[in-house]
């Protein structure tokens, strides 16, 4: 493979990688190139990647991936409205719920273009959280917002009714003020540095079980989803396995138009781009054949009848074709005590996820690891983000959604210009109420292959964090399984002995249940303390290779800044004062930084820039 021209494929702006037949193709950053040495066994190499973070693929094919990032996050943003419906009395209100459905698309649709743009400014979805329901349910479940037993029937609930209306907005109200108030929390620890300060005491062996435990809780949701219809969730998995592997070498010559070339044929690795959009597509196309063959049951109660198209059928003929979304679209917030500490609890288990998604995503899309700045104001951001659902009324917070990450290892495209395009597909189908109805109606199980593929790759890259330590060492061994099948136990008891956990006092019992039901919380707690009390070397621990990432001269400053500095000019052109650059979520001054102002005045910045643009694999024209 030998180095691109500047613009020698379907226009794009970097100094990409072309191979035998002129494709599009990265190779995944070589281990000097973020700092490792190659003879620390740390590195990682032989991994192609189609776009790297700083990338900006065609415009079309920013638009199909988008959606095919959109359709990944689709089944975690339908789901939580579903489940909430219960506790909300919603269950026999399809139409509200598919209110609810497009808030959620149009909220997570903001929180991303928030989160690539100003956050961590990595090629991560924001949507809502899993972490937000435990508590949720649980404030639900108390004696002042039980249902009253009308609205378990669906013969005698009147969705347009002011008793029913008034029955579920009153309970959606406390939901939002909950919510609110602990975003307020997240910003805080994001905003203030406490996030980017406990990083200097979190290595391989804390985050590779938290980004390990992400997934493997959710074995039992993935597999009753699928099991809705093994056939067709399996048949999903092999499209899906088939596209990304056995054909993702595979080039497809497509019709491309440039104004030098005018119209021709670009070869393209299609099936390694769109596995998962390829995959999903078949896949729901098939569902539809065998619906309108009737080889699907129609009964609700037979084995299969969720893989039907046709079950969500009242939801897309009753939505309008434009609603918009708007803040306190369903009353005032209301706050009571009892859930906030709740919430709480959700919020730092949140934030933990995050922090390692954060860390996986930049490994998978050819970024170096995020600096404390990046992970300070990633955090603040998904604060924010949970601010602005619970104002929306989503009915839960938002966070960085680990099934988009594991796309990003099926599909080698880490570019954040793809992320930027889903998110705006996610804005406009939650303003056209046909279209998010029309998407919700993906079978189950479906979604359920999708989540065994997905969900594998995101454990698979938890584990390989563990590279960067010395695993022939007892000590790490130990530390790993032990936070490992801890984090699976202790969460699987602590759900079925609920009532041994009760002190008497409801939030601390809310706070106490949530904590020790969630696996990653556990698991990353435990790795934490034992990484830091166990008497271990740097080396041993791992954490001399991550400082090698965060470290080196000009060019891996040029190379850092690229990926993770302020859009805009922010910080250099704009707001370019000394303070600026000590508040803990914006980019720190650089000894390399002010070696790069000395060589602008010596005039010698031409050198030092064609340097960068021939070792570096991110293209400097190509920067969002």
């Amino acid at each position: 493979m030998t180095p691109s021209s500047d613009k020698d494929l379907n226009g794009l702006d970097n100094p990409s990688f072309v191979g035998e037949h002129g494709s599009h193709l990265h190779s995944s950053p070589a281990p000097a190139a973020w700092g490792l040495e190659e003879d620390g066994g740390t590195g990682h190499s032989g991994t192609k990647v189609g776009y790297i973070v700083t990338d900006v693929p065609p415009w079309y094919l920013c638009i199909l991936m988008g959606i095919q990032h959109f359709l990944t996050a689709m089944g975690g943003l339908v789901a939580i409205p579903l489940i909430l419906s219960e506790g909300l009395c919603l269950q026999h209100d399809l139409l509200t719920q598919s209110h609810l459905i497009s808030t959620i698309f149009f909220v997570s649709g903001i929180c991303t273009l928030l989160q690539v743009l100003f956050g961590v400014r990595l090629p991560i979805i924001q949507g809502g959280t899993f972490t937000f329901l435990t508590p949720t349910l649980a404030m639900l479940s108390l004696p002042r917002w039980k249902c009253p037993a009308w609205t378990q029937n669906a013969t005698l609930v009147n969705a347009s009714s002011p008793e029913f209306i008034q029955v579920w907005q009153t309970r959606m109200r406390e939901v939002q003020g909950t919510i609110i108030v602990a975003s307020c929390f997240q910003i805080f620890v994001g905003f203030s540095g406490l996030i980017g300060f406990l990083m200097r005491f979190i290595g391989p062996l804390t985050i590779a079980p938290i980004i390990t435990l992400v997934t493997l809780p959710l074995f039992d949701s993935a597999g009753d989803m699928a099991g809705q219809h093994w056939g067709i969730a399996f048949m999903t998995i092999f499209f899906i396995v088939l596209f990304s592997q056995y054909l993702k070498d595979v080039v497809v010559p497509l019709p491309s138009y440039q104004r030098d070339k005018k119209c021709h044929f670009s070869p393209i690795y299609l099936f390694q781009i769109f596995p998962v959009l390829l995959g999903l597509s078949l896949s729901w196309l098939l569902c539809y054949v065998l619906t309108a063959a009737g080889a699907l049951p129609a009964s609700p109660a037979a084995y299969g009848h969720l893989a039907r198209t046709d079950t969500r059928g009242a939801v897309l003929s009753q939505a309008p074709w434009v609603r918009l979304p708007y803040p306190g679209q369903w009353g005032t917030p209301t706050v009571s005590l009892a859930g906030i500490f709740g919430m709480l609890a959700g919020v730092i288990s949140s934030m933990l996820e995050s922090v390692g998604d954060y860390y996986a995503c930049a490994r998978l899309c050819g970024a170096p690891p995020p600096p404390q700045h990046a992970i300070n104001r990633g955090i603040g951001v998904e604060g924010i983000g949970c601010l602005l659902a619970g104002a929306w009324g989503t009915g839960s917070g938002t966070t960085s959604y680990s099934e988009n990450v594991g796309a990003l290892g099926i599909t080698k495209v880490g570019s954040r210009m793809v992320i930027i395009a889903g998110a705006c597909i996610m804005l406009l189908s939650g303003i056209f109420g046909k279209v998010g109805a029309m998407l919700a109606s993906i079978p189950i199980p479906v979604i359920g292959g999708m989540f065994l593929v997905m969900f594998g790759v995101i454990a698979a890259v938890g584990i390989s964090n563990l590279q960067y330590t010395d695993m022939n060492s007892s000590r790490n061994i130990f530390i790993f399984g032990f936070s490992l099948f801890a984090g699976l136990t202790i969460p699987h008891w602590a759900s079925k002995n609920s009532t041994l956990l009760e002190t008497g006092i409801i939030q601390l019992d809310q706070v106490i249940l949530v904590l020790l039901t969630t696996g990653m919380f556990v698991g990353g707690l435990l790795g934490f303390i034992l990484d830091n009390t166990i008497p271990g070397t740097q080396e041993e621990r791992g954490l001399l290779a991550w400082k090698r990432c965060h470290e080196g001269g000009l060019e891996k400053s040029q190379l850092l800044s690229k990926v993770y500095d302020l859009p805009f000019g922010i910080g250099t052109k704009y707001c370019n004062v000394s303070w600026f650059h000590y508040l803990p979520a914006c980019p720190k001054r650089r000894p390399c930084d002010k070696r790069m102002d000395e060589l602008k005045a010596a005039g010698q910045t031409n050198s030092v820039k064609a340097s960068l643009e021939r070792n570096s694999e991110i293209g400097a024209d190509t920067r969002i």
